[in-house]
């Protein structure tokens, strides 16, 4: 059983489908366990676990009766989640998401007063998740 099962919703399916399929593995040693880019659903684990899943906004709201609602804040808002990737190399990893569709947020950076030794980077999927790429 997964302890854990993050999954997200997204709008642009296909694209985030190529961002992670290309991405995940490398980063994370994670593979794919069942999806294509067509969605609405697909998910890749490690060691039998979840790492991440990825499931179609518009299916997710049409199962709970919210098609109706705005997918996203009306104005710029404070991003409500974020997903973390501990990484051996951030640069690599960066340039890696970069390459697939990612857009940087904040480049990576020395971060002492997160942790010793600790090194991070931020950057979007493209559907807009947060992305922390960090090693210590």
């Amino acid at each position: 059983m997964d302890a854990l099962y993050p999954r997200l919703l997204v709008t642009r399916f296909a694209d985030c489908f190529a961002f992670y399929r290309a991405t995940l593995p490398p980063l994370t040693g994670a593979t794919l366990v069942k999806g294509t880019p067509e969605g609405p659903y697909a998910n890749w684990d490690v060691a039998d676990q979840a790492v991440l899943v990825l499931y179609d906004r518009a299916a997710m709201a049409a199962t709970l009766g919210t098609a109706d609602r705005p997918a996203h804040p009306a104005a710029p808002a404070q991003d409500a989640a974020m997903l973390v990737l501990r990484v051996d190399d951030v640069d690599a990893a960066l340039d890696l998401c970069l390459r697939h569709g990612g857009t940087p947020a904040v480049g990576a950076t020395d971060r002492p007063e997160w942790g010793a030794n600790l090194r991070s980077a931020h950057l979007r999927d493209p559907d807009g998740h947060l992305i922390e790429l960090q090693s210590y």
